[in-house]
C-alpha cells in the first residue's frame, strides 16, 4: 500500500516536471526547448559526431494557426468531446552549413463533454515551418488519445523531428501548429 502511494506520487511528480518543462520554450534566439525536453530527446536529430553544432541560433516561438487551437465534436447542447492544444515547444540547432535543424513538440488534451464516453480519440496535428510562402515542412500527424472508463480527460504529446531550414532562411522562418489538417502553400516536407 505504501509503495503504491509512493509510485503514484512519483508518477505525478514526473508529470508535473514534464509539464513545467513544457513552459520553458525559451525566447527567439535562445534555441528553444520544452515539451518535457522533447520527451527526453525522443529521437536522433543530432549532427554526426565530426560535425559541430551551434545552439545559439534564431528559433522563433511556435504560433497557433487560425482556428487550430480546438476541435469539438457534438452540438452546442451536447458536446461529446473536445481536443485542445496545450503546451508547444521547439528546439533549433544550427548546422555547420548554416542550416537549422528544427524539432517541434506539441501537447494536446482530450476532454469528454456531457455527451461523450470513454474510448480512443483521434488527435490530428499539423506542423508547418515556412519563410513567407516558401514551406520547408508541412507535416500532418495523428496521435491516439485514450480516455479510460471512469476518466474524463487525457493528455498526449507528439515530437516532430528532422525539419531542415536552409541557411538562406535561418534568421527569418516561422513555426505554426494547429489541430486538424489545413493545406499550406508551397511544397510539402
Amino acid at each position: 500500500m505504501m509503495n503504491k502511494g509512493l509510485n503514484r506520487r512519483a508518477g505525478w511528480a514526473l508529470a508535473v516536471l514534464g509539464i513545467s518543462a513544457l513552459a520553458g520554450c525559451g525566447a527567439p534566439g535562445e534555441g528553444g526547448f520544452g515539451v518535457g525536453d522533447m520527451l527526453l530527446t525522443a529521437g536522433t536529430t543530432q549532427a554526426p559526431p565530426q560535425a559541430a553544432e551551434t545552439r545559439d541560433v534564431y528559433c522563433p516561438t511556435v504560433e497557433v494557426m487560425d482556428g487550430g487551437s480546438v476541435i469539438r465534436s457534438g452540438d452546442a447542447g451536447s458536446v461529446r468531446s473536445q481536443i485542445a492544444l496545450g503546451d508547444l515547444a521547439r528546439e533549433c540547432v544550427g548546422q555547420p552549413d548554416g542550416s537549422i535543424l528544427v524539432r517541434v513538440g506539441v501537447e494536446a488534451r482530450a476532454l469528454l463533454g456531457s455527451g461523450g464516453s470513454a474510448g480512443r480519440y483521434d488527435v490530428p496535428v499539423q506542423i508547418v515551418v515556412k519563410d513567407g510562402s516558401t514551406v520547408f515542412a508541412n507535416r500532418s500527424r495523428r496521435v491516439a488519445a485514450a480516455i479510460p472508463a471512469g476518466q474524463t480527460q487525457t493528455t498526449v504529446s507528439l515530437v516532430e523531428e528532422g525539419i531542415v531550414v536552409p541557411a538562406s532562411s535561418a534568421n527569418n522562418f516561422e513555426i505554426e501548429v494547429g489541430l486538424g489538417t489545413r493545406a499550406a502553400p508551397g511544397r510539402r516536407g
